[in-house]
């Protein structure tokens, strides 16, 4: 037999053990994912910046005391990969998820991230797929649409670099094809013409046939490739070798093209973030980042938006808690029932279908390998 009392005793001590345990979690880390091709040269930068991020964050007393901590998962671009990572990160603690970098690895996470019953917030950094527009209440992305990039692009090659005739490249998958038609659309309607408009798969690059009709045409005056940044070096080459020097510009799919040498020089591209870019937080993140990371090079748009998106969550967290649904609720009222988050990105304030309301674009221009705020064609 027990002897008496020592069952009231078994009963207080896994009452202490439980609250103790309570305790610990209160007081434990907040994790926050992060997922995407983490070993890439898209993807390593980002999660440089998310670690840089969080530990300036907890040098400074973490979120009401409790240290932030990240659960990294690479999807290496892979839609397949994305999918997994995406389950995998719903299952453990994390209060949202930064991530995914490409539009389709996003698209394809987006559905497990916004389903069942404890539904996670899903960060996108890069992605700029129209198609993500609404892709879940839970879904938000930092980064201008293909739309915009394309509508940029016609404004400034008409309004700066004064082409009136282009020809366009795009790679036959959803990015590019979603950057032809928002230039097309913009560029004609502001009085462009659009000469030709021709698909290509990147495996294998075969763009020799309309480069060829170029030539004999001779009536472009622009060059768009809504494609890669390899893709449009190779095009690149092989215009030049058929003494095609029309200007060349394109969208984010360029970025990083600038390490591409002889090529590469003169190109116009546009971009959500440049390293170049003149304002106080743009300046502080880019002199902690050389400061921490010295041989890294530069940070990419990736980096920047990944910078701000722990910031944000750093700034929800303090205000509603770690609860999901509650992280949800205060990302979605920036902006609206509460300020914009002002990120090294710019200001940071969402619609209701989580795109970023007023995103910051900017033209650059390759000059002797790095790429600058293109003021003046």
């Amino acid at each position: 037999m027990r002897a008496p009392g020592v069952g009231r005793g078994i009963i207080l001590l896994f009452t202490l053990c439980c609250i103790a345990a309570g305790c610990s979690r209160e007081k434990g880390p907040l994790r926050i994912g992060l997922a995407g091709p983490l070993t890439s040269p898209v993807g390593a930068p980002m999660r440089l910046a998310a670690r840089m991020a969080v530990e300036e964050i907890n040098r400074t007393g973490g979120v009401r005391g409790r240290p932030l901590a990240l659960i990294e998962r690479d999807d290496f671009d892979s839609q397949d990969s994305a999918v997994k990572v995406a389950a995998n990160l719903y299952r453990t603690d994390v209060v949202a998820v930064i991530g995914h970098v490409s539009s389709g690895t996003t698209l394809a996470a987006a559905p497990v991230y916004n389903g069942g019953a404890t539904p996670v917030v899903e960060i996108a950094p890069s992605a700029s797929s129209p198609e993500l527009t609404g892709a879940g209440d839970y879904t938000f992305r930092l980064s201008p649409s293909d739309a915009k990039h394309g509508a940029t692009l016609a404004e400034w090659a008409l309004g700066r670099l004064r082409t009136a005739r282009a020809a366009v490249l795009y790679l036959n998958n959803d990015y590019g094809r979603g950057v032809r038609e928002a230039f097309t659309e913009k560029y004609t309607a502001l009085g462009g013409e659009v000469l030709m408009t021709s698909p290509y798969l990147d495996s294998p690059l075969v763009v020799g046939p309309y480069l060829d009709r170029l030539v004999a045409d001779g009536r472009a005056n622009l060059l768009v490739i809504a494609g890669n940044r390899t893709d449009a070096v190779e095009i690149i080459r092989q215009a030049r070798a058929r003494r095609l020097t029309l200007p060349v510009v394109g969208g984010d799919g360029l970025e990083g093209i600038e390490a591409d040498g002889p090529a590469a020089e003169g190109v116009f591209l546009t971009a959500a973030y440049l390293p170049d870019e003149d304002s106080p937080k743009a300046r502080e993140f880019l002199t902690a980042w050389k400061r921490r990371f010295p041989a890294a090079g530069n940070p990419n748009q990736p980096a920047a938006a990944t910078y701000d998106a722990v910031y944000l969550l750093r700034q929800v967290l303090e205000t509603g808690g770690p609860r999901r649904g509650a992280v949800r609720d205060g990302i979605a009222r920036l902006g609206n029932a509460t300020p914009g988050f002002e990120g090294v990105t710019g200001t940071i304030r969402f619609d209701p279908r989580g795109d970023r309301v007023d995103a910051h674009l900017v033209v650059g221009r390759v000059r002797n390998g790095h790429v600058e705020p293109a003021e003046h064609p």
